[in-house]
């Protein structure tokens, strides 16, 4: 009989060891969501939100770090470098994930090498402009930009971002000869367009909405499928006739490909939960956000789609990373 319990013993670890999410050495170490933007832009805030709450769900402590540098791959090549062990999640971004590789030449890691968990946030852009420019809707604006050929500039949030490539796409479809004004930053660029630095360009909804609403910019087209909820009054570009110009720019977690799968479906589970609470929606939809909490095997093809789709532009704008600053949303 007592032949048994060693056997007894050695099933009943292995049965434990499947029924825990992470290994045994890592239960005591802290899960680390990897940010590769400086503190104080609007990844932070995201992420710092949504570790909380999975830390909740998971019973684990969790630290936002930030890694910036290389416009993101910093912190993309630390995740490669360490193990597939769940430890680490990336605060990836629409420009990280879908416009940095056909940006950088010599990137050391690819979009094959993580697993999406989730699309937490989303959010369009909006052409906006100056009180001054004398149109009160799209058809007008593109009016006064063509009579003014040559001589106006467009603005972006930063180089290399989708602010500054739906400027080249509207420039280059309706050959305006427009001059690109980047700034390092959503904020400083709704600044700029409020001073009339610069006096049209796509921003940032949740910096141009209260905008708006103030009667200080005005807004002729935004880049959503459907009207958005704090701008109902603008419309969206298919409604004009450019569907071409529908995006959507998106905060969400990724991990190292090869991270167990019993650990994956842990930490897709603990987002989940974490993206659906009220309290969670209610501080990111404050900031202007929709909260999609989208996730499955999907997701991964909507990055590759959209990729090749910035990929054709980035080519067609022939612009590189030397081109580009160290500032990015």
């Amino acid at each position: 009989m007592s032949l048994w319990y060693p056997a007894i013993a050695a099933a009943m670890s292995a049965a434990l060891q499947l029924s825990q999410p992470f290994p045994a050495a890592a239960q005591t170490q802290p899960i680390k969501f990897i940010v590769g933007l400086a503190p104080g832009g609007a990844v932070d805030p995201y992420a710092r939100i949504i570790s909380e709450r999975m830390a909740k769900a998971l019973g684990r402590t969790i630290i936002v770090e930030n890694r910036p540098g290389a416009t993101g791959n910093i912190s993309a090549q630390f995740i490669i470098d360490a193990p597939a062990d769940g430890q680490l999640i990336w605060v990836g971004t629409q420009a990280l994930t879908e416009i940095n590789p056909s940006v950088f030449d010599n990137l050391r890691w690819k979009i094959d090498d993580f697993e999406p968990l989730i699309k937490g946030v989303q959010a369009p852009l909006v052409l906006v402009a100056h009180p001054s420019v004398p149109a009160a809707n799209f058809t007008e604006f593109l009016a006064w930009a063509k009579a003014n050929r040559g001589k106006l500039s467009y603005s972006s949030y930063t180089p290399g971002t989708p602010s500054h490539f739906l400027g080249f796409q509207l420039n280059e479809k309706f050959d305006l000869d427009l001059t690109h004004v980047p700034y390092r930053g959503s904020g400083l660029q709704v600044n700029g367009l409020i001073a009339g630095h610069s006096l049209f360009g796509f921003a940032q909804v949740n910096s141009s909405a209260p905008q708006h609403s103030a009667g200080k910019l005005k807004s002729f087209g935004i880049t959503s499928a459907e009207r958005w909820p704090a701008m109902k009054d603008v419309p969206t570009f298919a409604e004009l006739g450019q569907p071409e110009f529908t995006t959507r720019v998106w905060f969400g977690l990724l991990v190292k490909k090869g991270t167990p799968p019993d650990i994956v479906a842990r930490l897709t589970a603990a987002a989940k939960e974490a993206h659906a609470d009220p309290e969670v929606r209610s501080k990111l939809e404050a900031q202007g956000y929709e909260v999609t909490g989208e996730t499955g095997p999907h997701l991964m093809a909507d990055i590759k789609t959209q990729l090749a789709r910035w990929a054709r532009i980035v080519k067609a704008a022939g612009f590189s990373s030397e081109d580009r600053g160290s500032t990015q949303r």
